[in-house]
């Protein structure tokens, strides 16, 4: 799965997945968990590099202390929305305000769908922000329409 990022806004973010071919409805499926899973993590303030005790303690994590306050002294970093994953053809995109979740979170939804291009659904090419010129934009069902007035 070849990865790119074209112009990025991380409140005003496409995705865009390229497959070998048209994918059925089952594998629509799997895209679809792979996002909303991730978003729902995000939601819920998952990807905040500033508290990663677990990560920067190293390999030896048994009986590590674990403190639980420290993430009330970072800041918070939630996605605020998703919009809807469109499929047409052997392409799909969704649309996402990351709000103030890192960038530790792009690297998770690669890795997850790096591994599902592996295992189950053939993905060519995810490619992170910008526009499609093939596939526009201007009134998708995909992007929130309350939420298009703040672009």
């Amino acid at each position: 799965m070849q990865v790119e990022f074209r112009e990025f806004n991380p409140f005003d973010v496409w995705f865009w997945l390229e497959f070998e071919t048209a994918i059925a409805p089952m594998e629509q499926q799997y895209i679809e968990e792979v996002f909303d899973s991730w978003f729902f993590l995000g939601k819920l303030g998952g990807f905040n590099a500033e508290n990663l005790q677990a990560q920067d303690e190293g390999l030896e994590l048994s009986y590590m202390a674990y403190q639980t306050d420290s993430s009330d002294q970072t800041l918070q970093a939630f996605m605020h929305n998703m919009g809807e994953i469109e499929f047409e053809g052997t392409r799909a995109r969704c649309w996402f305000d990351l709000g103030t979740s890192d960038a530790i979170a792009l690297d998770v939804l690669i890795n997850a769908l790096g591994q599902l291009s592996r295992e189950f659904v053939p993905i060519v090419r995810l490619s992170i922000g910008g526009e499609d010129e093939d596939w526009a934009i201007a009134g998708s069902r995909s992007k929130p329409e309350d939420l298009s007035q703040f672009n």
